[in-house]
């Protein structure tokens, strides 16, 4: 799953110190919490939100929740582990670049996500996808194009001008080697299929994002992410991303490669109560929950059985595991994303039976992504599904609720207060942070 001025937050631009009291990981008011989620210190100073809060609170319905919001605008701001960098600052940085981490640090992100991959001489990555080398790095334009798995293909079009093949091209960090891989910089997450040369295909950033800050974008290996994040005082959440080659890669098994994500941690010093692993793969999970109990404790299983066509999100029958199965594995965290906890009742975004059923079995939860679907005055697309009328609820039909910017902090309030998430994954973190901040989470 952005603007640049900041707003001046204290007098004189005087920099706060700010220090975080041992407490609870952030969580709904009804929420019990684990003594594993312990927030720690963060000393951050001069953590800064800029504009974009207060224009989304500002387009917000009138409501006591806008009003106290608004009530917090001159409030310091501290880091928040309520507040997660989903790929760092997405939506205006190259994700999973220094540059992106470092933007969602100073926005009080106080955790952040690098999503590891491997390369050809299985050197650990920070990259959403094994192969996405083509949407996300300027690889096609450097010599590296050549080791790419599918080369660089033009759209063709017949004589009418209808395209009858789009543009195509698939480059892995398995095509080349970690040294290869640290010449390439970073870009804006995008392609396009009508393009007919390589420039038109890497010219394609939604028109939401921007390309202002993608000039450098510096790749960085796992190993070196978590020495970013130690300077920057950030917990970390890395996601151990599906292999597209077939495991064993050269003899690097799926098990190799869940302990080497830990090992990389444990190599670094850091706490294992500082690090949440996290997999779509539910056995990555029960690996770690075996085989490294500190990490496993409080390892996040990330919940992509959406894709399943047996799958319901409304009918327990087809969650399999259960939640209370998942339970009894030592699984402690899940995490789906924003709308299969959310439903809409006489005309109210409420908890949905997946995020109660959750909560029954005593589950924490964390959710994504924010900041990621674009426009919500079209109504937010894919990640609001359930809210804005595309995921229309069987059994109870109601038309969707979300038709402005400010309906992503109601969204982010439901999540927050009466699901009891203890954290919000977001490319822009600065909403997550201020809201954190105005409610003491």
């Amino acid at each position: 799953m952005i603007i640049n001025p900041s707003k001046i937050l204290s007098t004189c631009g005087v920099a706060v110190a700010l220090v975080l009291a041992a407490q609870s990981f952030a969580g709904g008011k009804d929420h019990k919490h684990r003594d594993h989620h312990s927030w720690g210190k963060h000393h951050s100073s001069n953590v800064q939100v800029g504009p974009r809060p207060y224009f989304l609170i500002d387009d917000m319905d009138e409501s006591w929740l806008k009003r106290k919001l608004q009530r917090c605008e001159n409030k310091p701001l501290r880091a928040s582990d309520f507040s997660i960098g989903h790929r760092g600052a997405a939506l205006q940085f190259p994700e999973h670049t220094k540059e992106s981490y470092e933007a969602a640090a100073r926005m009080g992100a106080g955790i952040v996500e690098c999503d590891v991959t491997f390369t050809q001489d299985k050197e650990l990555v920070c990259r959403h996808s094994q192969c996405d080398l083509h949407t996300t790095t300027n690889i096609l334009e450097t010599p590296l194009a050549s080791k790419c798995s599918t080369p660089f293909t033009p759209a063709e079009y017949d004589e009418a001008g209808n395209m009858v093949r789009p543009a195509s091209a698939r480059c892995c960090t398995s095509d080349i080697t970690v040294a290869e891989f640290k010449t390439l910089k970073g870009k804006m997450d995008a392609a396009n299929p009508r393009a007919t040369n390589v420039q038109e295909y890497l010219d394609a950033t939604a028109n939401y994002r921007t390309d202002l800050y993608a000039s450098r974008g510096t790749l960085l290996t796992h190993k070196e992410s978590i020495e970013l994040f130690k300077k920057l005082n950030v917990k970390m959440t890395p996601e151990l991303k599906s292999a597209s080659v077939a495991m064993p890669f050269d003899g690097f098994s799926q098990q190799d490669y869940a302990q080497k994500m830990v090992d990389e941690y444990k190599q670094a010093g850091v706490p294992a109560r500082k690090v949440w692993a996290q997999s779509f793969n539910i056995e990555d999970v029960r690996y770690w929950v075996a085989n490294e109990p500190r990490f496993g404790r409080q390892a996040v299983y990330l919940d992509g059985r959406y894709d399943d066509s047996s799958f319901d999100h409304r009918d327990p029958a087809t969650w399999q595991p259960s939640m209370a199965e998942l339970a009894a594995e030592g699984v402690q965290i899940i995490a789906p994303p924003t709308w299969m906890l959310l439903e809409v009742e006489n005309g109210k975004i409420v908890p949905s039976l997946y995020a109660d059923s959750a909560k029954q079995a005593g589950l924490d939860i964390i959710t994504w992504t924010m900041e990621r679907s674009g426009l919500l005055v079209d109504g937010g697309g894919w990640y609001f599904q359930t809210v804005n009328g595309l995921n229309p609820n069987p059994v109870n039909p109601e038309p969707g609720v979300i038709n402005n910017e400010g309906d992503m902090v109601d969204v982010l309030d439901v999540l927050a207060q009466d699901v009891g998430v203890i954290g919000v994954f977001s490319d822009w973190p600065a909403m997550t942070t201020y809201y954190a901040n105005c409610m003491d989470l």
